[in-house]
């Protein structure tokens, strides 16, 4: 895995319907055991935005900045909530898109360009022993992907995750729990 690609975050996949209300969100793998990517999960709950965030030592020069945007099951996010710990099944998607400036007509600011990204992560026991696994659907043409070797997101995730293999310290929604009138 590329440093910085990703930035050790959850993402979440769904099968065909799952970002529909009401609709399973359980992750769904192909014959051969590779996930495959979500439907609807920009519907989910939105946990989160950063920019440029890297988990490669140095500067990290050689790669742009990058906005990363994080989606979670609706089920996820409430079982987290009541408990601090996301439940078996557990998916969170992640979005990375290149970081565009002066682009007519703006003249000023950062917005987000191209989709370079879509990752995802999900809890599961049934399948891996450590109970996460971390996937690339390379910039989101690929149906299915399989798992990253355990040495290129997981130990990270392990070590330096605030909560549960999750980087919740870098999203509010997660990290500060809910306003009050929520």
């Amino acid at each position: 895995m590329r440093a910085g690609v990703l930035p050790a975050i959850l993402l979440a996949v769904t099968s065909g319907d799952g970002g529909r209300p009401g609709a399973s969100a359980a992750p769904a793998y192909d014959e051969t055991g590779a996930l495959l990517r979500p439907e609807g999960y920009r519907r989910w709950v939105y946990v989160g935005a950063s920019l440029g965030l890297s988990y490669a030592e140095g500067s990290g020069g050689a790669m742009p900045d990058m906005f990363h945007h994080v989606y979670l099951q609706p089920e996820a996010y409430e079982a987290y909530r009541r408990t601090g710990r996301f439940p078996d099944k557990t998916v969170l998607m992640l979005e990375l898109h290149a970081a565009e400036r002066k682009v007519a007509p703006s003249r000023h600011g950062t917005f987000e360009g191209q989709r370079l990204g879509l990752e995802a992560a999900v809890k599961d026991t049934s399948r891996f022993p450590e109970g996460w696994a971390y996937f690339s659907f390379a910039d989101g043409s690929r149906r299915a992907a399989t798992a990253f070797p355990r040495s290129a997101c997981f130990e990270c995730h392990r070590q330096h995750a605030a909560s549960d293999n999750v980087f919740v310290q870098f999203y509010p929604v997660l990290r500060d729990g809910p306003l009050s009138g929520e």
